[in-house]
């Protein structure tokens, strides 16, 4: 049985024992006391101690993927006194599989030291790095092919159906595994079929799991599946997360390809108040209306060049309309925010006709939801997508979101963009962010009119009423 060194004692890793947390709970340094050291589900387990080189893992939405691979990685990289990389989708998530490695570190009573940035050649790369005992290293850092090629050691791929460039992400990591016996975990939920992570389930190299919501509660976990497939209400979105199935796309508008063409991992989804009182910066917003079923997205750009970068999406759930026109005032307060278009259908009316009251038409403009006008928003997004002139957070509800939207044509004829419902909105954060690009539109075509025109020469001539 495989043992591994902690500061003064030696930890067990068959003694991780199952109990009834569903992400994985520690152990109050229960180890003393003949408890597990953590506490996790029969999955869990089973893929901490699995004795597999390479493994594929396909797990439902909030299982506990980032949890059990970073302790699986923890306790390899401290028997194999080997260097353990993780990569994930963006660099919030970096941080937070980060922070459960420090847990497990502190939980399995070995010494850590946190520094806050990776080091390659001297360069700083904006990642985070826990040395352990015996020189062992772990490093988190957001996907990208260019850091993947700068390190050596065992690998986890995070959410590896999120990676942008996951191609070249797999060409440059891959050869790090050669020498050492090298091994590599890649987990995540799925995102199509458009990915090499749903490829890679058919390669015989892999020991492969598919752990679904159903059966993690046949192990235990304390969830009513019912209730939350009730509570999602859209067949599509219960399938993907949590019934881990690869769907097909081509009914939706945006692929989850091109969704990950637009994903850049330094962004996220909170609001960058420095990006937008940066001076000289030029700030857009978008804004769907909701208030029962449907939340009410708040979606800023900023331009920057020809390409508009997210400084963040606010999502409002069952919020008063106060609330509401209180959380997009706090936006056009700022005064770098040159225009806001708003949904103005419905609902959203009394909220747009208050806002450009307050704020000017210069500022706001209300928009009614009409079949042409969505395709209008929908196609331009779908082009500056294509262009790679959006860059967005690599968040797994935009991405839904965005996902959502589906062309379909009606019995008359006429082409309709919409997505299915759910508790989790209807594309209310692709439609916010449509509003804001056609918002950014707009104000450059005022621009544009009010701009200088240069002509001829003036001419005299005797001719004429003065």
């Amino acid at each position: 049985m495989q043992r591994f060194n902690g500061r003064d004692r030696q930890i067990d890793a068959q003694s991780l024992a199952s109990g009834d947390a569903g992400g994985g709970a520690p152990g109050n340094h229960a180890a003393s006391r003949g408890a597990p050291v953590v506490t996790l589900m029969p999955y869990q387990r089973a893929a901490v101690s699995a004795p597999a080189r390479f493994t594929w893992n396909c797990w439902s939405r909030q299982l506990g993927k980032s949890f059990t691979f970073s302790l699986r990685r923890v306790i390899r990289g401290l028997m194999r006194g080997r260097n353990q990389i993780i990569l994930s989708a963006g660099e919030r998530q970096s941080r937070e599989v980060m922070q459960k490695v420090r847990m497990h570190c502190h939980v399995l009573q070995a010494a850590c030291d946190l520094a806050g940035h990776a080091d390659l050649n001297g360069m700083a790369i904006g990642g985070l790095e826990a040395r352990l005992t015996n020189n062992v290293r772990i490093i988190a850092l957001p996907a990208n092919p260019m850091t993947a090629r700068g390190f050596s050691g065992d690998v986890f791929l995070d959410e590896f159906a999120m990676h942008r460039d996951d191609d070249a992400i797999w060409a440059a990591l891959f050869p790090t595994l050669l020498r050492g016996d090298g091994e590599l975990d890649i987990a995540s939920t799925p995102r199509g079929q458009s990915n090499l992570f749903c490829t890679l389930r058919n390669n015989p190299e892999f020991a492969c799991s598919t752990i679904t919501l159903a059966d993690a509660v046949s192990q235990g976990l304390r969830v009513d599946p019912g209730a939350m497939r009730r509570a999602i209400d859209d067949d599509q979105i219960w399938r993907q997360e949590f019934c881990c199935e690869f769907l097909d796309e081509t009914t939706s508008f945006m692929p989850y390809a091109l969704i990950r063409s637009c994903q850049n991992e330094r962004l996220g989804i909170d609001l960058d108040e420095s990006a937008i009182d940066r001076p000289g910066a030029d700030i857009y917003a978008g804004v769907d209306v909701g208030r029962l079923r449907d939340v009410t997205a708040i979606w800023v750009w900023r331009l920057d060049g020809e390409a508009y970068e997210t400084l963040g999406v606010r999502v409002l759930r069952n919020a008063p309309f106060a609330a509401q026109e209180a959380a997009v005032s706090f936006i056009l307060d700022k005064q770098n925010v040159r225009r806001c278009c708003i949904d103005a259908t419905g609902m959203g009316m009394h909220l747009a006709e208050r806002l450009v009251h307050r704020y000017g038409d210069h500022r706001v403009e209300g928009l009614t939801f009409t079949p042409a006008l969505k395709g209008q928003l929908a196609g331009q997004v779908r082009v500056m997508a294509e262009r790679e002139l959006l860059r967005i957070p690599a968040d797994p509800d935009v991405s839904n979101d965005w996902h959502s939207i589906a062309r379909s044509a009606s019995s008359t004829g006429h082409v309709r963009f919409d997505a299915n419902r759910s508790s989790g909105g209807h594309g209310d954060r692709f439609w916010a962010a449509a509003l804001g690009l056609h918002a950014a539109r707009d104000a450059a075509i005022d621009t544009g009119a009010a701009g200088f025109i240069g002509g001829d020469s003036m001419r005299f001539v005797r001719e004429g009423v003065w």
